[in-house]
């Protein structure tokens, strides 16, 4: 399964309305202190998000994806995690 499909299989638990992901690891070849694993940027628009801060947000969108940090199948990953009301302002 490629990284897209697995970060949106994990993520299908916030309902997300917008659910985009972007590939940049093509922009950081030979970053230093990169040891493997892809460099991503996710957009996210979920009402899981209501009622929550920016940082509590970010942490619940890395707890889903623990894993791959962890077998550093991702070294950097930028989260815009936003509600409905947010995004649609």
């Amino acid at each position: 399964m490629n990284m897209q499909a697995e970060m949106a299989q994990r993520l299908a638990v916030l309902n997300c309305q917008i659910f985009e992901f972007v590939d940049e690891s093509h922009l950081h070849i030979g970053h230093t202190g990169n040891q493997g694993g892809g460099h991503y940027a996710l957009l996210l628009v979920s009402e899981a998000f209501e009622g929550t801060s920016r940082i509590a947000r970010q942490r619940q969108v890395q707890d889903l994806l623990a894993d791959l940090f962890a077998s550093k199948r991702i070294h950097a990953l930028s989260i815009k995690a936003q509600t409905p009301a947010e995004y649609f302002a």
